[in-house]
């Protein structure tokens, strides 16, 4: 038997539509602009080149209603609706959940310019609020992909409007890393990525999916 230590920490895990059994993470890959609209407002250029990929420690995720602390160290916090892929065997999509990449954009932005990481920007503790797990073939192209912050809608897109559909970030993806289960996928935000503050209220929707809700916590202590 094996004798720890320290104790190892508990799996992070999705709750699972219908079901008692729950989705371990093992960890979570993120796709850059993959909406042409966000791209453009990030000053990129929107045509079709590779995906790329950044990522978070599974250790992100804020689960089961729980409320994210706003995070140390910025000024400037986005919020970004994105639909999440989670796999199976064979790397297969398993199924399917409305997340939010909070993103320190201040931070990101000097990231940038200096031609330095994005990981305090992007994989921050409570960076990855993420909804229930809907399992099967998921939603339809043509569904709706919303976010609003007290009421006041900021992002709104068809899941038509990724430049990489589903199946092919996945493709991507296995080029890279030897995908499986436990692995999650944010797959990218339309337009209209904003600022939140402490007390906001934020509301994540997918057609077909379990919605995303949270309210934005005072920084931990």
């Amino acid at each position: 038997m094996t004798q720890w230590l320290i104790p190892p920490p508990e799996i992070p895990s999705l709750p699972v539509v219908g079901e008692r059994r729950r989705y371990g993470v093992r960890r979570i890959l993120c796709v850059g602009q993959n909406y042409a609209d966000h791209a453009r407002e990030m000053g990129a250029d929107p045509a079709r080149p590779a995906p790329f990929f950044f990522s978070k420690p599974a250790m992100a995720l804020v689960t089961d209603g729980d409320d994210p602390a706003f995070p140390s160290l910025t000024g400037n916090l986005h919020h970004e609706v994105e639909l999440v892929l989670a796999l199976g065997e064979g790397a297969e999509i398993l199924g399917w959940a409305v997340g939010c990449d909070l993103t320190r954009r201040d931070l990101q932005a000097e990231a940038k310019a200096k031609g330095r990481p994005w990981d305090a920007a992007k994989g921050f503790d409570q960076s990855a609020p993420c909804g229930a797990l809907t399992l099967g073939s998921g939603p339809e192209p043509s569904s709706a992909i919303r976010l609003a912050v007290n009421g006041e809608q900021r992002q709104s897109a068809r899941l038509s409007d990724m430049i990489w559909a589903p199946h092919e970030i996945v493709e991507q993806a296995a080029r890279l890393w030897d995908l499986g289960p436990g692995d999650l996928i944010f797959t990218g935000t339309p337009a209209g990525v904003g600022p939140v503050q402490t007390g906001d209220g934020v509301e994540a929707v997918i057609e077909g999916l379990s919605p995303l809700s949270f309210i934005l916590g005072p920084p931990r202590s």
